[in-house]
């Protein structure tokens, strides 16, 4: 675990002093009004929204390929993101903006649970299946969210919304994602009942545990992380799907074990990103999003490709 905060400490410390307005060490401990403000207004609340938002969504992602029983499984992958965009557009149409909460997490949790259930009542012969009817799937949801956007003139909003970007968070923004910190408790605490799940119905009811109350409680915890995301900073596609996947290459399929492991590497693959995205073509800043596509896409393309070789 060291091997991953100590290069998550450093590069948290350089993100603070990299931007457009210029920042240094120096001007914070000389006190300069400026500097103190530019830092704890902007700088420290995007770091805390990365690095959160980071480690979130690959938790969830850790856990919907558990309840899944599928390790392509990911909010990206199974129209958890979409079915939040829904919300987001449903709530502007019925209540003038799109801040109803509780409407855009119903959404996401029904849409999940509904997949979730698809999945578990079908027989796939083969996993990458399930990643591309969760593409399907997540497609339908989005094509209706934007039609329904269409119909009352909210695409703008929407496509707004749905761009992961780190660079218009400000102190009072982004302290939705603190959620973050209760969800990743509660998972590993929960980690052996949802593991047992992971097994299978039978190995999980054979234990005296209620398989669909666990599954719930999953979905939930999946959809309202994934939410949370989505309406802060944007969706971060593929980002669950990459980095559970890469801590159980290196540390095994010991749910428990991995959930601070993926929770750093998320925060970390994140923070890389972003930085990236503020550099590339200083001084302007390319959506963060962007990065995180391609380098999910990527891994997404390696994954499948090895699951086919062993099937």
């Amino acid at each position: 675990m060291f091997k991953l905060l100590l290069p998550l400490g450093l590069l948290s410390l350089f993100s603070l002093f990299v931007g457009v307005s210029p920042l240094s060490p120096a001007s914070l401990l000389a006190g300069d009004p400026e500097a103190l403000n530019l830092f704890f207004t902007s700088r420290l609340p995007r770091l805390f929204a990365i690095l959160l938002a980071g480690a979130g969504l690959s938790i969830a992602g850790l856990i919907m390929q558990q309840i899944s029983q599928n390790r392509f499984a990911a909010p990206s992958t199974t129209g958890t993101i979409e079915c939040a965009m829904l919300g987001y557009v449903l709530s502007l149409v019925f209540f003038g903006n799109g801040n109803q909460l509780w409407l855009i997490f119903g959404v996401s949790v029904l849409g999940t649970l509904l997949f979730v259930t698809l999945i578990q009542r079908i027989q796939f012969r083969n996993a990458v299946f399930v990643p591309l009817i969760g593409i399907i799937y997540g497609s339908i949801i989005d094509a209706g969210a934007t039609f329904v956007a269409y119909k009352y003139d909210a695409v703008q909003m929407l496509s707004a919304w749905a761009i992961a970007n780190f660079a218009t968070i400000l102190r009072g923004d982004f302290e939705l994602l603190y959620i973050a910190i209760p969800i990743a408790i509660f998972s590993y605490l929960y980690a052996t009942r949802i593991s047992a799940v992971g097994m299978g119905k039978d190995f999980a009811t054979g234990l005296g545990l209620r398989y669909q109350h666990v599954v719930l409680i999953g979905v939930m915890l999946v959809s309202i992380m994934s939410a949370s995301v989505v309406m802060i900073v944007g969706t971060l596609p593929f980002l669950g799907l990459l980095v559970p996947n890469v801590v159980s290459l290196y540390y095994g399929d010991n749910l428990r074990k991995n959930i601070p492991h993926t929770a750093a590497l998320g925060a970390a693959l994140v923070l890389i990103c972003d930085i990236a995205s503020r550099m590339i073509i200083f001084p302007y800043e390319i959506p963060v999003s962007m990065l995180v596509s391609i380098i999910g896409g990527l891994a997404f393309i390696v994954l499948i490709l090895k699951g086919q070789k062993h099937v």
